[in-house]
């Protein structure tokens, strides 16, 4: 059996691990690291002696982590962690957050709706933090925090794991979205179910007002759905469509888009808004004040009602 000893390694490896599988590609990890491209294969090399495997496939669109890299990802980002947790302890507040790239994750109707908020709330209390958003939905979060793909989820729904932090932060409601007219009218619950409807869901088959319908014995026509919020405005363009979504979205797209927002004609349970974060960030400063600011423009946003 092959025997390492630590001293033998080089902790920085673990530094090009990370930029390799996080920025996918060696020309990408390089700029961040602040070296050269070929140092960082150079670095490769070196880890794929250490672990014996290959670690990233060349594909067509950069490196592809091998199942040992996903096997290492949790430990090596979490070893990292620790080190820079420990380092913090040797710095002032200012110091330990200068520099720093939180990872926010968070579906892309959050995206739309508080990101260039809270990117000026940043840029105006800290500077020297860099806000990384990524895509999630509530069902993928846990999973996504507990495997340190990103320091925060915010979601639509619980943020289902003891061994995460997480915080109620308000309830919001639903509006309903169709293309921008001149004749718009009022929607009645009859012609709500009249119309054709596009659905937001990550399952693509059954939303929230399905479920509601299908109670009362009734149901609507889907003519399509997605995934992403953000594929709304061109999707509802020269249709008679309607889509019903969280009214922070619907708003934030109806400030930028050719859409109109209505109310929406039926009876839709409020949802949570939730924020989720691993237990060993509780004493990070820099994840102390993006949480800080997070709730914050929260409270801001239209059909939100403030939990506490």
């Amino acid at each position: 059996m092959k025997k390492l000893d630590i001293a033998s390694v080089d902790l920085n490896l673990f530094k090009v691990f990370e930029a390799l599988y996080e920025e996918g590609g060696a020309g990408r990890a390089a700029i961040r690291l602040g070296i050269t491209q070929s140092a960082v294969s150079a670095a490769l090399s070196r880890l794929r002696a250490v672990f014996g495997d290959h670690l990233f496939e060349r594909t067509g669109r950069g490196l592809k982590p091998t199942a040992k890299s996903e096997e290492l990802r949790p430990i090596v980002a979490a070893a990292l962690d620790k080190c820079r947790q420990g380092l913090m302890l040797a710095l002032h507040d200012d110091a330990a957050i200068h520099g720093r790239a939180i990872a926010l994750g968070m579906s892309d109707d959050f995206e739309l709706a508080i990101g260039r908020l809270l990117i000026d709330k940043v840029r105006e209390q800290a500077p020297g933090i860099r806000l990384v958003f990524k895509q999630t939905h509530s069902l993928l979060a846990s999973d996504a925090l507990m495997n340190r793909q990103f320091d925060l989820a915010l979601t639509s729904g619980a943020v289902a794991s003891k061994t995460l932090g997480r915080l109620a932060l308000a309830t919001g409601d639903y509006t309903c979205l169709t293309a921008a007219r001149a004749d718009a009218t009022l929607l009645t619950p009859g012609s709500y179910l009249e119309k054709r409807h596009i659905l937001v869901s990550s399952g693509g088959y059954v939303g929230v007002v399905d479920e509601v319908l299908a109670a009362q014995s009734l149901n609507r026509t889907v003519e399509a759905s997605t995934t992403h919020f953000a594929a709304l405005p061109a999707l509802l363009q020269h249709s008679d469509c309607v889509a019903t979504l969280p009214t922070h979205a619907a708003k934030a797209l109806a400030s930028v888009s050719n859409v109109q927002c209505h109310p929406c004609p039926i009876n839709l349970p409020r949802y949570s808004i939730e924020l989720g974060w691993r237990i060993d960030n509780a004493r990070d400063p820099a994840i102390g004040l993006i949480i800080t600011l997070i709730r914050e423009v929260i409270a801001q946003l239209p059909g939100v009602v403030v939990v506490g």
